[in-house]
């Protein structure tokens, strides 16, 4: 595997993990406590970061750094698109489930 492969999987995958969590380049700038600019040069394979930034999209995203190497899954385009819809609805449910229930605790107490 070249460096220029490893990359584009580091550059896929952070693409996904934002997709599947909801986010624009500049929510997860905000996140990692960089510019967009770079945000949008290491998904564009423009920029490497370091070990600490690395870490830290791990823990944002709550996977190992391991994950954000691993080919993505071989799935076709439109089933992949598919699983990625599906991800980012449940997430929009919990979430807005999760917001709900502290709107109500808030009005009880």
């Amino acid at each position: 595997m070249t460096e220029q492969e490893v990359r584009e999987r580091l550059s896929q995958n952070i693409k996904r993990y934002r997709a599947l969590h909801g986010w624009s380049q500049v929510k997860l700038a905000e996140k990692l406590e960089v510019s967009a600019n770079f945000v949008a040069d290491i998904e564009t394979g423009k920029s490497w970061i370091s070990s600490v930034t690395l870490t830290k999209l791990a823990n944002i995203f709550d996977t190992d750094v391991y994950n954000l190497f691993r080919p993505i899954t071989p799935f076709d385009s439109q089933s992949q698109e598919l699983i990625d819809q599906f991800t980012r609805d449940v997430v929009s449910t919990v979430r807005t489930s999760i917001e709900r229930l502290r709107d109500d605790y808030l009005k009880t107490t």
